[in-house]
């Protein structure tokens, strides 16, 4: 967590007071990974938590993605601390099929009240995307107690800046063009985001390619070492 003091403690939020948002806040990453093979998936969620990782996304982005997660949430199991949700979903029937295989957080690009209603009914960790603060509002207003700003490269963190000038006690995330370099992570986070959301900057093609998952855990680990230094 960053020292007491820091711009980006965030110890009076009650919106943290749930663990898997307090595992984000606490790591500053979300690694966002989506694979067909279970074996890649796997093996990629291997890597990450050995790098220092304790919530992952994986994402509704092929057709058998349900049925990966559901084996890569059984897999998961074997991990002491980790946090499994499910990104890139947009209806309260997907919200409802992946909570059912275990998602322990859903997470959309857009801000749809009506997932935001179910999982509210449903006591399950809702993470909108928004683009405007209207939109950080009505996620606000439908149970969101961290939104993510997507995309993150389109936006930049002088949005960021500008949302917690109106709602100084919101949880941010950013995701979609951030990259594991000190210069753009000490901007997300000088700019007051409680964790990064990364995607392809950190999972590259090439490491996938290569099946090089050590590089993989080494990059996390780096990654999050970055995190730690434009923190303090």
């Amino acid at each position: 967590m960053p020292p007491a003091g820091s711009k980006d403690n965030l110890s009076m939020d009650t919106n943290l007071q749930n663990p898997i948002l307090k595992d984000m806040h606490a790591t500053g990453l979300v690694p966002v990974f989506n694979h067909s093979d279970i074996e890649v998936a796997k093996r990629v969620l291997d890597a990450c938590y050995k790098g220092g990782v304790r919530v992952f996304e994986f994402t509704n982005r092929s057709a058998n993605a349900p049925a990966i997660f559901g084996q890569l949430k059984k897999h998961a199991e074997q991990f002491e601390g980790l946090s499994l949700g499910i990104g890139t979903v947009f209806s309260p029937e997907k919200t409802r099929e992946f909570l059912d295989l275990g998602a322990e957080f859903i997470v959309s690009p857009a801000m749809i009240p009506e997932m935001g209603d179910y999982c509210l009914e449903n006591n399950a960790i809702w993470i909108p995307g928004c683009g405007s603060v209207t939109e950080i509002f009505n996620a606000k207003q439908h149970g969101a107690k961290l939104v993510k700003i997507f995309p993150g490269n389109v936006l930049g963190a002088g949005f960021v800046k500008s949302a917690k000038a109106v709602f100084p006690e919101l949880a941010i995330m950013p995701t979609g063009g951030v990259a594991p370099t000190e210069e753009n992570l000490r901007s997300w986070f000088d700019a007051g985001v409680i964790c990064v959301g990364m995607g392809s900057k950190l999972i590259s093609k090439e490491l996938l390619d290569n099946k090089d998952f050590k590089e993989l855990k080494n990059r996390v680990r780096r990654t999050l070492e970055t995190i730690n230094k434009v923190r303090s």
